[in-house]
Protein backbone atom coordinates (compact mmCIF):
# COMPACT_ATOMS: atom_id res chain seq x y z
CA UNK A 1 0.00 0.00 0.00
CA UNK A 2 1.09 3.16 -0.74
CA UNK A 3 1.74 5.86 2.51
CA UNK A 4 0.01 9.27 1.43
CA UNK A 5 0.42 12.34 3.51
CA UNK A 6 -0.92 12.63 7.26
CA UNK A 7 0.37 13.00 10.68
CA UNK A 8 2.81 10.06 10.31
CA UNK A 9 3.89 10.37 6.81
CA UNK A 10 3.72 14.23 5.74
CA UNK A 11 4.83 13.78 2.05
CA UNK A 12 3.36 11.65 -0.16
CA UNK A 13 5.18 9.70 -2.78
CA UNK A 14 4.42 11.81 -5.43
CA UNK A 15 6.33 14.64 -3.59
CA UNK A 16 9.11 12.74 -3.11
CA UNK A 17 9.60 12.29 -6.83
CA UNK A 18 9.09 16.01 -7.61
CA UNK A 19 10.59 17.60 -4.35
CA UNK A 20 13.43 15.09 -3.93
CA UNK A 21 14.56 13.49 -6.92
CA UNK A 22 18.16 13.56 -7.34
CA UNK A 23 19.21 11.80 -10.41
CA UNK A 24 16.43 11.24 -13.13
CA UNK A 25 17.40 9.80 -16.90
CA UNK A 26 15.78 8.03 -19.74
CA UNK A 27 16.02 4.02 -20.36
CA UNK A 28 14.54 1.68 -22.49
CA UNK A 29 14.80 1.97 -26.21
CA UNK A 30 15.62 5.08 -26.83
CA UNK A 31 18.69 5.25 -23.94
CA UNK A 32 20.14 1.76 -26.09
CA UNK A 33 19.87 3.26 -29.43
CA UNK A 34 17.07 1.42 -30.51
CA UNK A 35 14.20 3.38 -30.44
CA UNK A 36 11.61 3.81 -33.56
CA UNK A 37 9.18 5.90 -34.48
CA UNK A 38 6.39 4.25 -31.95
CA UNK A 39 8.92 4.04 -29.17
CA UNK A 40 7.28 4.90 -25.34
CA UNK A 41 9.62 7.04 -23.17
CA UNK A 42 10.59 5.07 -20.43
CA UNK A 43 11.70 7.66 -17.32
CA UNK A 44 13.78 6.14 -14.32
CA UNK A 45 15.06 7.93 -11.42
CA UNK A 46 16.37 8.01 -7.61
CA UNK A 47 15.16 10.24 -5.16
CA UNK A 48 16.43 10.46 -1.85
CA UNK A 49 13.46 10.60 1.02
CA UNK A 50 14.28 12.99 4.07
CA UNK A 51 16.21 10.94 6.59
CA UNK A 52 13.68 11.95 9.05
CA UNK A 53 11.05 10.29 7.62
CA UNK A 54 12.75 7.28 8.62
CA UNK A 55 12.28 7.40 12.24
CA UNK A 56 8.57 7.61 12.24
CA UNK A 57 6.72 4.01 12.62
CA UNK A 58 5.82 4.97 8.85
CA UNK A 59 8.66 4.16 6.78
CA UNK A 60 8.93 6.22 3.49
CA UNK A 61 8.40 3.92 0.34
CA UNK A 62 11.51 2.03 -1.37
CA UNK A 63 10.07 2.88 -4.70
CA UNK A 64 7.34 5.03 -6.70
CA UNK A 65 5.34 4.02 -9.76
CA UNK A 66 4.66 7.60 -11.65
CA UNK A 67 3.40 9.79 -11.45
CA UNK A 68 3.91 10.42 -15.17
CA UNK A 69 3.75 7.45 -17.67
CA UNK A 70 6.12 5.24 -18.06
CA UNK A 71 8.03 6.76 -14.97
CA UNK A 72 9.51 4.65 -12.19
CA UNK A 73 12.00 5.90 -9.26
CA UNK A 74 13.98 4.37 -6.30
CA UNK A 75 14.61 5.43 -3.01
CA UNK A 76 18.41 5.99 -2.38
CA UNK A 77 18.88 3.05 -0.45
CA UNK A 78 17.34 0.92 -2.26
CA UNK A 79 18.93 1.87 -5.63
CA UNK A 80 21.94 1.33 -4.03
CA UNK A 81 21.20 -2.07 -2.70
CA UNK A 82 20.33 -3.33 -6.05
CA UNK A 83 23.19 -2.08 -7.26
CA UNK A 84 25.36 -3.52 -5.37
CA UNK A 85 23.88 -7.05 -6.63
CA UNK A 86 24.81 -5.96 -10.01
CA UNK A 87 21.24 -5.88 -11.09
CA UNK A 88 20.94 -5.40 -14.78
CA UNK A 89 18.32 -2.81 -14.66
CA UNK A 90 19.59 -0.82 -12.21
CA UNK A 91 23.28 -1.09 -13.32
CA UNK A 92 22.22 0.07 -16.47
CA UNK A 93 19.52 3.31 -15.24
CA UNK A 94 23.26 4.55 -14.25
CA UNK A 95 25.30 4.49 -17.56
CA UNK A 96 22.17 5.81 -19.47
CA UNK A 97 23.29 8.43 -21.77
CA UNK A 98 20.04 10.77 -21.57
CA UNK A 99 20.18 12.09 -18.11
CA UNK A 100 17.00 14.73 -17.48
CA UNK A 101 18.11 15.76 -14.29
CA UNK A 102 20.72 15.28 -11.90
CA UNK A 103 21.94 17.25 -8.52
CA UNK A 104 24.77 17.43 -6.76
CA UNK A 105 23.34 14.12 -4.77
CA UNK A 106 22.97 12.93 -8.44
CA UNK A 107 26.43 13.23 -9.54
CA UNK A 108 28.24 12.01 -6.60
CA UNK A 109 26.14 8.89 -7.38
CA UNK A 110 27.22 8.75 -10.93
CA UNK A 111 30.73 9.34 -9.87
CA UNK A 112 30.24 5.62 -8.13
CA UNK A 113 29.39 4.31 -11.08
CA UNK A 114 32.59 2.50 -11.44
CA UNK A 115 32.04 1.11 -7.32
CA UNK A 116 29.54 -0.84 -8.40
CA UNK A 117 30.28 -2.59 -10.98
CA UNK A 118 32.05 -6.48 -10.38
CA UNK A 119 32.16 -9.84 -12.09
CA UNK A 120 28.82 -10.46 -9.74
CA UNK A 121 27.40 -9.07 -13.35
CA UNK A 122 27.88 -11.74 -14.92
CA UNK A 123 25.68 -14.23 -12.63
CA UNK A 124 23.27 -11.32 -12.59
CA UNK A 125 23.15 -10.65 -15.98
CA UNK A 126 23.41 -14.59 -17.03
CA UNK A 127 20.79 -15.65 -14.63
CA UNK A 128 18.04 -13.09 -15.99
CA UNK A 129 19.43 -13.96 -19.51
CA UNK A 130 18.43 -17.64 -18.79
CA UNK A 131 14.80 -16.90 -17.38
CA UNK A 132 14.23 -14.84 -20.72
CA UNK A 133 15.27 -17.45 -23.04
CA UNK A 134 13.33 -20.03 -21.86
CA UNK A 135 10.12 -17.80 -22.14
CA UNK A 136 11.01 -17.32 -25.09
CA UNK A 137 11.44 -21.27 -26.08
CA UNK A 138 8.03 -21.22 -24.58
CA UNK A 139 6.96 -19.15 -27.21
CA UNK A 140 7.84 -20.99 -29.64
CA UNK A 141 6.61 -24.31 -28.74
CA UNK A 142 3.09 -22.81 -27.81
CA UNK A 143 2.84 -19.95 -30.89
CA UNK A 144 5.61 -21.09 -33.21
CA UNK A 145 7.49 -18.00 -33.06
CA UNK A 146 8.78 -15.72 -30.07
CA UNK A 147 8.07 -12.29 -29.20
CA UNK A 148 10.67 -10.90 -31.04
CA UNK A 149 11.36 -7.59 -29.69
CA UNK A 150 12.04 -9.68 -26.58
CA UNK A 151 14.69 -11.79 -28.61
CA UNK A 152 16.20 -8.09 -29.85
CA UNK A 153 16.32 -6.97 -26.17
CA UNK A 154 17.75 -10.71 -24.94
CA UNK A 155 20.75 -10.56 -27.35
CA UNK A 156 21.32 -6.77 -26.51
CA UNK A 157 21.74 -7.55 -22.74
CA UNK A 158 24.05 -10.54 -23.59
CA UNK A 159 25.93 -8.28 -25.68
CA UNK A 160 26.19 -5.78 -22.80
CA UNK A 161 27.23 -8.31 -20.76
CA UNK A 162 29.94 -9.82 -22.44
CA UNK A 163 31.61 -6.61 -23.40
CA UNK A 164 31.17 -5.52 -19.69
CA UNK A 165 33.47 -8.16 -18.55
CA UNK A 166 35.73 -7.84 -21.31
CA UNK A 167 36.13 -4.48 -21.30
CA UNK A 168 35.31 -3.25 -17.50
CA UNK A 169 33.10 -0.70 -18.65
CA UNK A 170 29.42 -0.39 -19.11
CA UNK A 171 27.97 0.98 -22.50
CA UNK A 172 24.48 0.69 -23.20
CA UNK A 173 24.44 2.17 -26.61
CA UNK A 174 23.96 -0.81 -29.04
CA UNK A 175 25.84 1.53 -31.77
CA UNK A 176 26.87 -0.54 -34.67
CA UNK A 177 24.43 -3.47 -33.97
CA UNK A 178 21.26 -0.95 -34.28
CA UNK A 179 20.75 -2.55 -37.77
CA UNK A 180 21.34 -6.33 -37.21
CA UNK A 181 19.38 -6.21 -33.58
CA UNK A 182 16.14 -4.27 -35.26
CA UNK A 183 16.19 -6.56 -37.96
CA UNK A 184 15.53 -9.62 -35.28
CA UNK A 185 12.95 -7.38 -34.10
CA UNK A 186 11.09 -7.17 -37.00
CA UNK A 187 10.96 -11.14 -37.36
CA UNK A 188 13.63 -11.15 -40.25
CA UNK A 189 16.41 -13.47 -39.07
CA UNK A 190 14.98 -16.98 -38.31
CA UNK A 191 14.48 -18.07 -34.64
CA UNK A 192 17.33 -21.06 -35.15
CA UNK A 193 19.60 -18.35 -35.82
CA UNK A 194 18.80 -16.08 -33.34
CA UNK A 195 19.13 -18.69 -30.48
CA UNK A 196 22.28 -19.19 -31.75
CA UNK A 197 23.69 -16.04 -31.25
CA UNK A 198 22.31 -15.98 -27.60
CA UNK A 199 24.09 -18.89 -27.09
CA UNK A 200 27.68 -17.81 -28.46
CA UNK A 201 27.38 -14.80 -26.66
CA UNK A 202 26.79 -16.38 -23.88
CA UNK A 203 29.88 -18.98 -24.22
CA UNK A 204 32.10 -15.24 -24.93
CA UNK A 205 30.94 -13.61 -21.82
CA UNK A 206 31.71 -16.81 -19.51
CA UNK A 207 35.25 -16.89 -20.96
CA UNK A 208 35.20 -12.94 -20.63
CA UNK A 209 34.19 -13.49 -17.24
CA UNK A 210 37.66 -15.66 -16.47
CA UNK A 211 39.77 -12.74 -17.76
CA UNK A 212 37.92 -9.39 -16.55
CA UNK A 213 39.29 -6.63 -15.35
CA UNK A 214 36.60 -6.18 -13.23
CA UNK A 215 37.19 -7.18 -9.52
CA UNK A 216 35.35 -9.89 -7.86
CA UNK A 217 33.02 -7.65 -5.46
CA UNK A 218 31.93 -4.33 -5.80
CA UNK A 219 33.10 -1.53 -3.15
CA UNK A 220 30.48 -1.78 -0.49
CA UNK A 221 32.67 0.32 1.94
CA UNK A 222 32.81 3.42 -0.99
CA UNK A 223 29.45 2.98 -1.51
CA UNK A 224 28.27 2.57 2.12
CA UNK A 225 30.31 5.92 3.02
CA UNK A 226 28.49 7.70 0.24
CA UNK A 227 24.88 6.53 1.47
CA UNK A 228 25.81 7.47 5.73
CA UNK A 229 27.05 10.90 4.41
CA UNK A 230 23.99 11.82 2.41
CA UNK A 231 22.02 10.68 5.23
CA UNK A 232 23.54 12.70 7.42
CA UNK A 233 23.27 15.91 5.35
CA UNK A 234 19.48 15.30 4.78
CA UNK A 235 19.32 15.01 8.51
CA UNK A 236 20.49 18.61 9.13
CA UNK A 237 18.30 20.26 6.52
CA UNK A 238 15.30 22.05 7.97
CA UNK A 239 12.44 21.01 5.97
CA UNK A 240 8.70 22.39 6.94
CA UNK A 241 7.13 19.64 7.56
CA UNK A 242 9.28 18.49 10.39
CA UNK A 243 9.92 21.09 12.68
CA UNK A 244 10.03 19.22 15.86
CA UNK A 245 12.33 16.70 14.52
CA UNK A 246 15.14 19.08 12.88
CA UNK A 247 14.83 20.56 16.87
CA UNK A 248 16.50 17.08 18.11
CA UNK A 249 19.13 17.06 15.37
CA UNK A 250 20.49 20.25 15.84
CA UNK A 251 20.71 19.73 19.32
CA UNK A 252 17.75 22.35 20.73
CA UNK A 253 15.80 19.38 22.36
CA UNK A 254 12.24 19.32 22.63
CA UNK A 255 10.34 21.47 24.70
CA UNK A 256 8.17 19.19 27.72
CA UNK A 257 4.39 19.92 28.04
Amino acid sequence: MRPHPGPENPVGPETLVSDHTVYACVMGSRAFGLATDGSDTDRRGVFLAPTPLFWRFEKPPTHVEGPAEEQFSWELERFCTLALRANPNILECLHSPLVEHVDDTGRELLALRGAFLSRQAHETFARYALGQHKKLEADVRVHGAPRWKHAMHLLRLLMTCRDLLRTGTLTIDVGDERGPLLAVKRGEVPWPEVESRMNRLAEEAERAYHRSPLPQEPDFRRVEDFLVRTRRASARRADPYDEVVQGVVRGRGVRQP
